[in-house]
């Protein structure tokens, strides 16, 4: 599932099921997703809302593609985008450690 492409992923943060989403895309879904959950950039929209849980991802093997995803996405109003969570992840798991599990890392 967390293969790493040539391209990058669409991901949503959260803070908790129902909580405030937030929507990027990146081409290292490891390294973004740790600068989320340590608070890299303190005076980020995700830093402010504690948003430190990744619970959606989707993969492309082209940017273009990717980016244009993520854009649709943040145009969807938010049940749709809490419904697409829940389709591939109905637990509001963070998805984080079974990304580092698939690349070899420890958990985090």
């Amino acid at each position: 599932m967390f293969s790493m492409k040539s391209g990058g992923c669409v991901y949503i943060m959260t803070n908790k099921r129902n909580g405030t989403l937030y929507i990027g895309s990146t081409s290292d879904i490891v390294g973004r997703v740790f600068e989320h959950k340590t608070k890299v950039y303190p005076n980020c929209f995700t830093a402010k809302h504690n948003l430190n849980k990744l619970v959606y991802v989707e993969w492309y093997d082209s940017l273009e593609n990717m980016v244009a995803r993520e854009r649709q996405l943040k145009e969807w109003n938010r049940n749709w985008k809490i419904r697409l969570i829940v389709k591939q992840n109905p637990g509001w798991k963070d998805l984080y450690n079974d990304i580092l599990a698939e690349y070899g890392f420890a958990p985090f």
